[in-house]
């Protein structure tokens, strides 16, 4: 299954379960399950290591929508794009085997917000990825965190970042557009 119709039903999901009193605090962790497909397998029969950052894509829209931050970001003409990410694997996924895609905001820098996704199996962890996205609008331009969390409030209860991930983020930056960025190897 194509990875939009796999995005179409979890909004389709996520919206149901907000109709249904299943939001989410935004300092939640956000579940969703899904089942490694043969369109996620790669020649060695286990999942792509590419899949894995698209299905997590899967639980931020789950964690958007749940949060309430997707309605709040799309009345104001705004949108979340990923700056970097940074995925680390422990064991791999394989054919038909059902796992959890858990989904959570883990704080915010200056710029950005962080978001942590996890791929779990029975309460294992597989893979997880620690994700920057900063909030773009569509007449141009980037919103602050003030004005993210004007519009939204800052959440209560998301933890502190290591400080780790502050450093990756700082040492995996490429300059701003409005720079030049050649690509020259040393």
């Amino acid at each position: 299954m194509n990875v939009i119709w796999r995005t179409l039903l979890v909004i389709l999901g996520a919206r149901r379960r907000v109709r249904q009193g299943k939001s989410l605090e935004p300092a939640a962790v956000g579940t969703i399950r899904l089942t490694t497909l043969p369109s996620d397998i790669d020649i060695l029969q286990h999942m792509n290591n590419g899949r894995y950052l698209s299905l997590f894509d899967l639980g931020r829209w789950d964690l958007l929508i749940r949060t309430g931050l997707f309605d709040a970001m799309k009345k104001r003409g705004w949108y979340a794009v990923v700056s970097s990410e940074t995925i680390t694997f422990r064991k791999s996924l394989q054919l038909w085997q059902r796992f959890e895609v858990q989904s959570r905001f883990i704080g915010h820098d200056d710029k950005a917000v962080f978001m942590e996704h996890r791929a779990v199996v029975d309460g294992e962890i597989y893979a997880r990825a620690i994700v920057r996205a900063r909030m773009l609008r569509r007449t141009g331009g980037t919103v602050s965190n003030e004005e993210l969390f004007a519009a939204v409030g800052k959440p209560d209860g998301v933890p502190e970042i290591d400080p780790w991930v502050h450093e990756w983020a700082a040492a995996s930056a490429l300059p701003p557009v409005r720079k030049s960025a050649p690509s020259l190897w040393s």
